[in-house]
């Protein structure tokens, strides 16, 4: 398997309005690969302009937020380069599309790294951090697994949250369960 970089992207309209989008980006032969969903924006933006930000954070509110349908996070414009970061990126990389593979539900996007800045201290590892980010993309797939396979999972991630999760992780814990119990209950009153 390949290593996949967790981040939040930044794409823009034809227009150039910034959308962010929490993605994984796939580090494939020297390429950053974006292999967005369809239908979505990130990957209509990619289509039409092929620039983006990748924003790396360890914020775990920012992707809980971002599943949960919180768009509205500060953003900085970067000099030279059309796409913002995110105000609380630790760094970012800007990408460029090089290539681009079709497929009928994910089409891959082969980016070339323009520049990666640093901006802040990256402090170190976190159970909980991890553990939100893993429920987030749970969140991200509801409609596509079990229901038995998400509340398992979520049973076994709650551990490292009640282990080792400071205010910001639980808040953010608190956002994705929202979410999930929300589709699940709507879910069960549909049938």
């Amino acid at each position: 398997m390949p290593l996949i970089h967790e981040c939040v992207v930044t794409t823009l309209s034809p227009e150039g309005r910034p959308h962010i989008a929490p993605l994984g980006l796939i580090e494939e032969r020297g390429f950053w690969v974006a292999a967005p969903f369809r239908p979505s924006s990130t990957l209509f933006n990619l289509t039409h302009n092929p620039k983006a930000t990748a924003s790396f954070t360890d914020d775990a509110r920012i992707f809980a937020g971002l599943v949960a349908g919180q768009r509205n996070w500060p953003l900085t414009d970067i000099e030279d380069w059309p796409a913002p970061r995110l105000s609380a990126a630790l760094a970012h990389a800007e990408l460029i599309v090089a290539r681009v593979e079709e497929h009928d539900s994910r089409p891959r996007f082969f980016c070339r790294v323009r520049r990666i800045e640093s901006h802040r201290a990256f402090l170190g590892m976190n159970r909980a951090r991890a553990a939100v980010l893993e429920a987030a993309i749970l969140a991200t797939r509801l409609d596509m697994l079990p229901r038995e396979k998400i509340e398992s999972e979520l049973a076994y991630l709650q551990i490292a949250i009640d282990k080792t999760a400071g205010e910001a992780e639980r808040e953010a814990w608190d956002m994705v369960k929202a979410k999930i119990d929300a589709h699940q209950h709507a879910k069960a009153a549909a049938q």
